[in-house]
């Protein structure tokens, strides 16, 4: 290093000022390099962010149509069109417990409505669930409160999410679920009213048991 400064200090002032000039563009050059890589390490997060998101709110859409299918099979509505069957084979009945649709208590036999329980990909916690007082369980939805990706273009199933500003505004199951009359549903737990002891009422949180993963389409028909 010294025999460097030595020979640095003999050189000629013209070749002096060419070594600094050097430097400092070199200098100059590495904080541009810096600066650069900052820039695309932050447009690689966003977007990994994006892409995260997406994903989760297809996986949302996925899961929430899982539900809603089921929900209108048990009630007895039509799956596109979401209004009551005008030929049933049976009566309906209140859905109390989500777990029902899993496996019908009322029947002889072992039908089934859904094949899994499902949680929010958003919150990793579950559903919560919109009640009517003579139907039960008519619908859930998600809790979070970020706004969606998509905000058009749905399918006819889903045509009620459209122009949502937030994800706790898609609401999967009946139509008056969606949309209901001012004191007509409640929010609450899926265990059914008074189960905790506690009663449901508008704005009331509950839980259902189930888990994330990866998600398996019904095969039920209506």
């Amino acid at each position: 290093m010294n025999r460097l400064f030595v020979l640095y200090s003999l050189a000629p002032s013209p070749f002096r000022r060419v070594l600094r000039s050097s430097a400092g563009f070199t200098y100059v050059a590495a904080l541009m390099i810096v600066v650069i890589m900052g820039i695309m390490l932050g447009i690689a997060g966003e977007s990994w962010r994006m892409r995260m998101h997406r994903e989760r709110e297809a996986e949302l859409l996925f899961r929430g149509l899982e539900y809603q299918r089921a929900i209108r099979r048990w009630h007895q509505y039509h799956l596109t069109e979401g209004k009551p069957l005008k030929t049933t084979t049976q009566a309906r009945r209140p859905l109390n417990e989500l777990k029902d649709l899993l496996k019908d208590p009322g029947s002889l036999g072992k039908e089934r409505y859904l094949r899994r329980l499902y949680t929010d990909p958003f919150t990793g916690d579950e559903f919560e669930v919109v009640r009517n007082p003579q139907q039960g369980i008519i619908g859930v939805r998600s809790t979070a409160e970020d706004e969606p990706l998509k905000k058009g273009n749905f399918d006819k199933e889903l045509s009620l999410l459209e122009q949502k500003n937030m994800y706790k505004e898609w609401v999967f199951g009946l139509p008056e679920a969606v949309a209901p009359a001012a004191g007509t549903v409640n929010l609450g737990s899926p265990a059914g009213p008074g189960s905790s002891g506690v009663p449901l009422g508008p704005g009331s949180f509950g839980s259902q048991a189930g888990d994330g993963g990866p998600a398996v389409p019904s095969t039920t028909e209506d």
